[in-house]
């Protein structure tokens, strides 16, 4: 895509200048003249700026979402909506994506399929719903909807990071400091300690940080390729849908992380199934779209496998207990969900209810690693310290018995 700036005259004579976001010139005259306007000059738009690709943030997507909405709410046209939108937004990406999307529109396409055309922007489910809306003659309460789906997303995904950053972060700080003192401060102090002629005489402990500070030394550019080569595995690994699924399964089970991410899996399918369902989107569809955002590839084998009973006519609940891979009073609720014929609205209430249980179960987690973090580091340099300081003590006796 790129932005062509045209001269065209009207049927009336009149000369219109503007700008449009096409493949090529030749779609932009073929716009142009689908507009019945008659081309005159076509160029592409100059730019200084070099743009390696771009992203919209979640936060630019509920903004647009809100804001859009309430124009809809209020009678603005639709290709009204989209020129205001694309002008208000600093994306320049967002706002080159909104200006095609406006054009297609133009042209005679339906919103739903003008937004269908920009995936990276647009998922499946954002898509799916705008066309529920479209058919509907909701728009605007869908793009509400959307708007606090897209905002209790990012608030789990944000969850997720923070219970994983912290002890990653404490990790890797710790390995900095070990190496460091394995390389600079210990042989510092054995050399202070042969210049005291006291190395015979060393305490077991010093002997043993010692000696572990030679071999991590000594096989330190082992250690470091060895490093890479784990990291590279393991990426390997992680895109091969073998190890992809492995990790996936292994994310689920861990001792400590496992049920969080249990919990968020469950958060994260009952929100989305219970929007979808809520907005009219066919349950087959909102399946297979839950499937396809899980995020995890035991989560997304278990709903296709659900997808499929319910296309043989059977219920969801009964396909969830077979596959396990949610708890079973999840899956009691759904199926009285579906007894009731109120499945959407027991989603809702599933969803709303292990929200909280993430916000709860990332907080514990949080104040369980700072003390085990802090307690293992501590420990770490104070055993360091105390092993070198030691032969320091023991001079300076001996220097007082003399």
């Amino acid at each position: 895509m790129a932005e062509f700036v045209y001269e065209a005259r009207a049927r009336s004579g009149e000369l219109r200048k503007g700008t449009m976001v096409a493949d090529g010139a030749t779609e932009v005259e073929k716009r142009l003249k689908e507009q019945q306007l008659s081309p005159v000059k076509i160029s592409r738009k100059l730019s200084f700026n070099i743009k390696l690709g771009g992203s919209v943030e979640a936060k630019d997507l509920v903004t647009f979402t809100r804001q859009f909405a309430t124009m809809i709410d209020a009678g603005l046209p639709l290709v009204q909506c989209l020129d205001i939108l694309s002008g208000q937004t600093e994306n320049e990406f967002f706002a080159d994506t909104l200006k095609d999307i406006k054009n297609s529109v133009e042209q005679g396409s339906t919103f739903s399929d003008a937004l269908r055309k920009h995936p990276k922007v647009f998922d499946e489910l954002y898509v799916n719903l705008v066309q529920a809306g479209e058919v509907g003659g909701i728009l605007d309460t869908i793009l509400n909807r959307l708007a606090v789906y897209i905002e209790k997303r990012v608030k789990l995904i944000r969850q997720v990071k923070g219970a994983m950053t912290y002890p990653a972060l404490v990790a890797v700080i710790a390995a900095a400091v070990l190496a460091v003192m394995m390389v600079f401060v210990i042989p510092a102090f054995e050399n202070m300690f042969k210049d005291f002629g006291g190395k015979g005489q060393l305490p077991k402990i010093t002997q043993v940080v010692v000696a572990m500070s030679h071999a991590f030394v000594g096989n330190l550019p082992f250690i470091i390729l060895g490093l890479v080569v784990t990291i590279v595995g393991v990426t390997y690994l992680y895109r091969n849908p073998r190890g992809k699924k492995f990790f996936h399964r292994l994310f689920l089970t861990l001792p400590i992380f496992g049920p969080v991410m249990q919990k968020i899996a469950v958060a994260r399918f009952t929100r989305t199934l219970g929007t979808l369902l809520q907005s009219g989107v066919p349950i087959l569809d909102a399946l297979e779209i839950c499937a396809k955002s899980s995020g995890n590839v035991i989560v997304e084998e278990g709903v296709m496998f659900v997808r499929t009973k319910v296309a043989e006519g059977k219920n969801m609940a009964e396909p969830l207990a077979e596959k396990a891979v949610f708890p079973s009073m999840v899956v009691q609720m759904i199926s009285v969900g579906e007894q009731t014929g109120a499945l959407d609205q027991m989603l809702a209430k599933i969803a709303d209810f292990y929200e909280e249980e993430v916000d709860v179960a990332v907080a514990a987690l949080t104040s369980l690693l700072e003390p085990v973090m802090m307690v293992f580091i501590g420990g770490m340099v104070g055993t360091i310290m105390v092993a070198m300081y030691m032969p320091i003590f023991d001079l300076a006796g001996n220097i007082k018995t003399e």
